[in-house]
């Protein structure tokens, strides 16, 4: 957190803001819950689609095992091929680094495609400090930019939103008629609006989805070519990469180009997969590679294959907590399990609640496309994080609690019996929401007549 940021809530409480609009919390969760359907049926239509999934796990595997060699051969053809390579230890040096080549251009104004890495390093914040206003031109990235917010998916930046509310924004920014909430129209209202910007920029900034080690290009994908239009009409092209992204070989490409879409939105392919290898006649590329602790979470033993992530947000999609809790109660570029097991590595004091927003169900493992274990590194954070004592003392004390219960097996017993006492004899106290948080957001049960193991020796003993 850098100075000028301010406090925000953990997980829990700004989750519990969220679930106040039930409606808004139902469709964001159907909504979802469609896209991770739609995900099943298209991985379905594949045969290959496990041994897809393999392939690319190992691909990278092969390149976090030997990602400096991988890096230093990615810089050596993008260089030969023109492309001005820069590299930044963590954010600030990125933003650094974007800003001088902004300045030495003498430009004010900029078209930036969706980038989360930009969003991790808070690129748009830190050039409008500078007097540089940057245009997004994602359209989702562009409704929560008008609503001064950050993206609450990586895919999907603006899930939260009602159309009623993106016509609001519209009608105030864009000057859409009032009440408007059409789809469409509002669509190709965002399209004109974009158009000007596009035509009017001399520079675009996008990030990168694949780099090339062989070829030293690389490849964004993206459903609107808004990539495209921002760096085929400026003067100066730079791409934003986390050092992570690297792949061996251009043959290596198909594998995860057929994972992607379908893993994020249900899609057999992006709609645009754009390759870039050098700039035009009379342009300048600009690559930066950026660390920014990348080189921290490879040296973790337990949370390294986290860096396999290719950002499709199929863990996202599918996890039952992000779904009722909205992507904003994560505070980190990145929501969701993926994000709970990123942010800890950035700074675990700051984030030290966010791999407990988990039911570790699995799911978002099940789904993971270059197969992380993210639910098993959910857990294992949880440890570490217990061990470095940035666990509330209030849960460090009830877990040791309950692990002497658990351990002790008439102590056990004798506490089942006693609960099973209070809340027949005060079943309001058990439904309590202050006194018993559990109950906040379910009916406690008819307490039974007796315990599980009772009615054994009761009925199966001799059997």
């Amino acid at each position: 957190m850098n100075n000028t940021e301010k406090a925000v809530p953990d997980h829990a409480t700004a989750a519990a803001a969220f679930l106040q609009d039930e409606e808004r919390v139902d469709w964001h969760d159907k909504a979802l819950w469609f896209i991770r359907q739609k995900r099943d049926v298209v991985s379905k239509q594949l045969p290959e689609w496990e041994e897809l999934r393999e392939a690319a796990s190992q691909i990278k595997h092969n390149v976090l095992s030997n990602l400096d060699e991988y890096l230093v051969e990615f810089e050596q053809k993008a260089l030969q091929n023109g492309i001005q390579v820069h590299w930044a230890s963590d954010a600030t040096e990125h933003n650094r680094i974007v800003l001088d080549i902004i300045q030495r251009h003498d430009i004010q104004k900029l078209v930036k495609s969706k980038s989360m890495l930009t969003e991790e390093c808070h690129l748009n914040d830190f050039l409008l400090e500078n007097g540089v206003d940057v245009i997004d031109t994602d359209l989702g990235e562009r409704v929560v930019q008008l609503a001064k917010e950050p993206p609450s998916h990586i895919v999907l930046p603006c899930i939260h939103k009602r159309k009623e509310e993106v016509g609001e924004l519209f009608h105030q920014y864009l000057g859409t008629e009032k009440g408007a909430s059409d789809p469409a129209y509002l669509t190709e209202a965002a399209r004109q609006h974009l158009r000007e910007k596009f035509l009017t920029s001399d520079l675009a900034i996008t990030g990168v989805n694949f780099a090339i080690a062989e070829t030293g290009g690389f490849v964004i994908c993206t459903n609107e070519g808004n990539a495209d239009m921002g760096v085929h009409l400026a003067k100066v092209h730079i791409a934003s990469m986390g050092i992570e992204k690297i792949i061996p070989k251009a043959e290596n490409l198909g594998v995860f180009l057929r994972l992607l879409a379908r893993s994020a939105t249900g899609q057999s392919i992006t709609t645009y997969s754009s390759h870039f290898h050098r700039p035009r006649p009379g342009q300048e590329m600009h690559l930066v590679l950026v660390d920014n602790g990348r080189s921290t979470q490879l040296g973790r033993k337990d949370f390294y294959n986290s860096l396999k992530c290719i950002r499709c947000g199929a863990c996202i999609n599918t996890c039952p907590v992000y779904r009722r809790s909205g992507g904003h109660s994560y505070h980190y570029a990145i929501a969701g399990p993926i994000g709970a097991i990123l942010a800890p590595n950035m700074d675990m004091k700051k984030n030290a609640d966010l791999p407990f927003a988990s039911t570790l169900c699995g799911s978002c493992s099940n789904v993971c496309p270059v197969k992380i274990d993210i639910h098993n590194q959910l857990y294992q954070w949880r440890q570490v994080l217990a061990e470095e004592g940035y666990v509330p003392k209030s849960k460090e004390q009830g877990i040791k609690v309950m692990a002497n219960v658990l351990s002790n097996p008439t102590l056990y017993r004798v506490a089942g019996k006693s609960g099973r006492f209070m809340m027949r004899l005060l079943p309001g106290l058990a439904n309590n929401k202050t006194l018993n948080p559990w109950a906040k957001q379910r009916e406690m049960p008819e307490p039974p007549k007796e315990s599980f193991r009772d009615w054994y020796l009761k009925n199966r003993k001799d059997t």
